[in-house]
């Protein structure tokens, strides 16, 4: 396979327009019509990373974190950036990330640790808003159900933990074709009535060319009407963090040591412990303390993060006991993530963990 299709499976898995505003998430580096040799996953680019892919004869690299987050004006060497693109050029090297789009996907960044910890009805903590459209088209009867499945084909109906999901109401269209018109039904120059279905469903943003793409193709109509409405509601299966529940509860103590181990912590910051039982888990992978009043306002126990400030453990003692366990150490399963979906996606294509850990931050 080319590296351009396993990179149009990750964007399909992780959609781009997920990431955050800030990030730049995506290929970074490289010719996508290349035959894909291997693929290296890791949490960082770095020039050893590179190294190692080119032992490995890997000529795609799928990391977490973005190589090129910033712009780059000059390709001097000045910088281990500049270096690694260099290097990554020479070697013929593709470099693909996922970033804000994965910690934002049901079943991404978060999820993973959730998963580690033996979570249950797991959610997301703050979903996303104003990322859904409701679509209103009208079908003929006897076609609706055609139209409707290649509307949920394409990605619509699903609400939370349901997919499929429409209102169907019966109905007339009427309509009179003029000359010029290849009309799938009715007279040029007659007025005609349909039996129709007005069917309503919902999808995300950034699938709508690809639904009204669907629509027209199903649709028997010359020309389908059909409305978009922009939607307030929240996105129940994309956003930041997640909220989940323990098998049974646990002592503040014993649930810290747990998550030491788990997530091989070697030093796990966290605020007063006030004898408390841990149920009720919140977490986010990274630099997550933005969420942490979303947390205490959910009634989560513990709220666990890779970064929380200085000032930010202060005055919640009595509210929530907070732990802050690395960024590294919290997004380090993320590699599995790509491994698992790659193996399973391209199960012919080569695909190693890095062995290397990149962690910047070392503790003596």
């Amino acid at each position: 396979m080319t590296i351009k299709e396993i990179v149009n499976a990750l964007d399909r898995f992780a959609p781009l327009p997920l990431q955050d505003g800030y990030d730049n998430a995506g290929l970074q580096i490289g010719l996508t019509e290349a035959e894909a040799t291997g693929a290296l996953l890791c949490l960082d680019v770095t020039e050893a990373v590179i190294d190692e892919a080119i032992a490995l004869g890997c000529n795609l690299i799928v990391a977490h974190h973005p190589l090129l987050f910033k712009g780059v004006k000059s390709l001097t060497g000045r910088n281990y950036v500049e270096r690694c693109v260099i290097k990554a050029l020479r070697n013929d090297i593709a470099i693909y990330a996922a970033h804000t789009n994965l910690d934002n996907l049901q079943g991404g960044v978060s999820f993973k640790m959730a998963e580690k910890l033996g979570l249950s009805d797991v959610r997301i903590l703050e979903p996303k808003e104003q990322m859904l459209t409701k679509l209103v088209t009208f079908v003929p009867t006897q076609h609706a159900d055609a139209v409707r499945k290649a509307l949920f084909d394409a990605g619509c109906g699903c609400i939370g933990r349901y997919d499929s999901c429409s209102y169907n109401l019966q109905g007339e269209g009427t309509f009179r074709p003029q000359e010029g018109t290849s009309p799938y039904c009715g007279e040029i120059g007659t007025l005609h009535t349909e039996p129709e279905v007005r069917m309503e469903t919902v999808l995300p943003n950034y699938l709508t060319s690809t639904v009204i793409k669907a629509l027209v193709k199903a649709h028997p109509y010359e020309e389908p009407a059909y409305d978009l409405y922009p939607l307030q509601n929240q996105w129940a299966q994309a956003g930041a963090g997640i909220i989940g529940v323990l098998k049974e509860p646990e002592t503040e103590l014993e649930f810290l040591r747990r998550v030491k181990k788990c997530f091989e912590v070697e030093c796990l910051r966290h605020n007063k412990l006030r004898g408390r039982e841990i149920l009720t888990v919140a977490l986010c992978g990274g630099a997550g303390s933005f969420l942490m009043h979303q947390a205490m306002r959910q009634g989560a126990d513990v709220f666990i993060t890779g970064e929380i400030k200085y000032h930010e453990f202060m005055g919640h003692d009595q509210d929530i006991l907070l732990a802050d366990i690395g960024h590294y150490e919290s997004e380090q399963f993320t590699k599995e993530i790509f491994y698992n979906q790659l193996r399973e996606w391209f199960p012919s294509l080569e695909v190693y963990l890095s062995s290397l850990n990149t962690n910047p931050i070392k503790y003596l």
